[in-house]
């Protein structure tokens, strides 16, 4: 009888085997366990809100909804150019508001001709911002506490925020948490709109 050299194609029959059934039950289970454990995640530690008003534009929109994480900030500090969700001076029974801060504490913070200044230097900003038309209690300069951070929303000259005599610089204490995603047309990460 003849040897056959070189390659063969025939292909074995696969068989369902009992180890084949449980590595797909293994599998299906921990995509399950995968989910849950970040859908748990997501909703302990996180919050879903509605933008109010137009002070975020063009970053977020009236109605948009953000979803808001809470524990990050208690583990980390607030950044320059982070968006926070705040209560102002803590006050439960007002609305959450939304905005980007621009001084951190310890900074001294003065608006001067429509421009921030921080520690006596100009604010490097992204070029969307419009200049300022009132500076409100930022006309003077302000020394921030060590827990305090200056906010302004993006729409500058349609946002209440720290400039404002009844909200004024924003404490750790009062600050919900950052804004993560809003979900306007589809899922968005709120850090890379400016």
């Amino acid at each position: 009888m003849a040897r056959h050299k070189g390659l063969t194609f025939y292909e074995k029959k696969k068989r369902i085997s009992r180890e084949m059934i449980r590595d797909i039950f293994s599998t299906l289970f921990c995509c399950f366990a995968a989910v849950l454990v970040a859908f748990v995640l997501v909703f302990s530690m996180g919050m879903k809100i509605s933008v109010i008003g137009v002070s975020m534009e063009p970053a977020l929109y009236n109605g948009h909804e953000v979803l808001v994480n809470r524990f990050l900030y208690k583990i980390l500090s607030p950044k320059r150019g982070d968006v926070i969700v705040f209560l102002p001076n803590g006050n439960p029974n007002s609305h959450y508001y939304l905005k980007r801060v621009v001084g951190l504490p310890g900074e001294r913070i003065r608006i001067t001709d429509g421009y921030v200044y921080i520690n006596g230097e100009l604010l490097e900003e992204d070029e969307s911002f419009d200049i300022i038309a009132d500076a409100g209690i930022a006309e003077t300069e302000l020394q921030l506490e060590s827990d305090e951070y200056f906010v302004l929303g993006d729409n500058r000259n349609a946002s209440e925020d720290s400039r404002s005599g009844n909200i004024g610089p924003v404490s750790k204490d009062t600050i919900t948490g950052k804004a993560w995603f809003y979900l306007g047309d589809g899922l968005k990460d709120v850090g890379f709109v400016k």
